[in-house]
C-alpha cells in the first residue's frame, strides 16, 4: 500500500512551506527515517523525514511553495 508523502505543519502558525530540495531522487528506494527533503518555512528550513520504506515517487517539485497538507510524493 502506497503512503503519501505531506507537507508537514512545522509551526503553530505555519499555513504554507517551500520544498528547497529533494534529497532522494525520483524512484529511489527509501527507509523510513530516512532525510527526505528539505522543507523552508518562516525563516527555518528542516530536513523532513520518509514516513516509509519503499519507493519514491515524487508529485511536487523543488522550489516551489505549498500548502500545509499538500501530497508533494508517494512512497511505493
Amino acid at each position: 500500500m502506497a503512503t503519501e508523502v505531506l507537507l508537514p505543519k512545522i509551526g503553530f502558525a505555519m499555513n504554507e512551506g517551500e520544498v528547497k530540495e529533494w534529497l532522494a531522487q525520483d524512484g529511489a528506494s527509501v527507509t523510513a527515517g530516512q532525510p527526505l527533503f528539505v522543507l523552508e518555512a518562516e525563516k527555518s528550513a528542516n530536513e523532513v523525514e520518509a514516513p516509509a520504506s519503499g519507493t519514491l515517487r515524487i508529485i511536487k517539485a523543488a522550489g516551489e511553495v505549498y500548502e500545509v497538507g499538500t501530497v508533494i510524493g508517494m512512497i511505493e
